[in-house]
């Protein structure tokens, strides 16, 4: 079984079919899924889950790898796809997952389109339709030995994840985060800090994706204490220059991740509601070129919250003065 590492050397090479359905992640990212699926996954070791599917795009990149590969049994095994699988507030989805591009007439569920492409491995895909604390187990226990997290773009599905997939996560679990390049949401790279004596980065994040393998048992009060953010300001900012330690760009050398996780410190401050030192952090980093323009809307939305600089206040010697000019006609 090669290493998350080994795969890298085959991402130039990989075809995957033109007609793919609609998704956001990047042509590498689907690659990697692929050969995820073909080469290092398996299902016997715990389930195959999927957080965020929208359109079906990277599931059936997972899935046509997977039925590839010899050592999978599609008639025992899963693949667990969860998303709303509808558009609307609150689900972050576009209507590009919708087959013809835009959603139907007072239609808002792309279910049946994320069924129909991928129809040919519904024989292993198995669907979780809804929000993700309803369709998920509070009291699942199997171990997980793939996890790709593409769901967590708020706090509150983050602690969803956090309390009920991570802990089921055992040495030899792949973890995929497609999100990490995101910087508005600094949890995902602070719980990774919070990880790093437990696993094993693959290398460089593949676009926006960090990937990596769990190489220890996760104690428990680690995974407590990232299910309840119970972290300090501090301890993430400390958290996030830990894993700025182990990354610097991805591995196209497009994405300047040291300067991403930097903007996710100002937006820890941000969230803290301490917006003079969140733009102390963001204001240099407008500079950066990657940053400046593919994240405007971060700056302002740091920058707006600043408070209004307090009025000058004249002294009281010089609004005597001033009376005083007045009365003589100085003014």
């Amino acid at each position: 079984m090669p290493s998350l590492g080994q795969l890298y050397p085959q991402l130039d090479t990989v075809e995957l079919p033109e007609d793919l359905p609609y998704t956001q992640c990047s042509a590498f990212e689907l690659r990697f899924l692929y050969l995820l699926g073909k080469h290092r996954l398996t299902g016997a070791q715990g389930d195959l889950v999927e957080l965020g599917s929208g359109g079906g795009g990277s599931t059936y990149a997972a899935a046509l790898g997977l039925s590839e590969n010899p050592e999978f049994d599609r008639s025992s095994a899963k693949l667990h796809a969860y998303d709303f699988f509808r558009v609307g507030k609150g689900t972050f989805a576009t209507e590009k997952f919708f087959a013809g591009g835009k959603a139907p007439e007072g239609q808002s569920s792309f279910l049946e389109d994320f069924q129909e492409v991928l129809g040919p491995f519904l024989d292993f895909v198995e669907i979780h339709a809804g929000d993700i604390w309803e369709t998920s187990d509070p009291d699942e226990k199997r171990p997980i030995e793939f996890l790709h997290v593409d769901i967590a773009k708020t706090a509150r599905v983050w602690t969803c994840v956090a309390e009920r997939f991570l802990p089921r996560l055992a040495p030899g679990s792949v973890v995929l985060h497609q999100d990490f390049a995101g910087p508005r949401l600094p949890w995902l790279h602070y719980s990774t800090g919070a990880l790093l004596p437990y696993i094993e980065l693959a290398g460089p994040p593949i676009r926006s994706t960090l990937a990596f393998e769990v190489t220890e048992e996760i104690p428990a009060e680690v995974l407590r204490a990232v299910a309840e953010d119970d972290f300090g300001v501090e301890r993430k900012l400390a958290l996030i220059s830990a894993v700025q330690e182990r990354l610097d760009r991805d591995h196209t050398g497009g994405i300047p991740f040291r300067s991403v996780l930097e903007l996710a410190k100002a937006f820890v401050l941000h969230y803290e509601g301490d917006h003079r030192r969140a733009w102390k952090i963001a204001e240099p980093l407008t500079s950066d070129e990657y940053l400046a323009r593919t994240r405007a809307d971060h700056f302002r939305q740091v920058k707006d919250r600043l408070p209004a600089p307090a009025p000058v206040r004249r002294s009281g010697v010089r609004r005597r003065l001033g009376r005083l000019a007045r009365k003589v006609g100085l003014r």
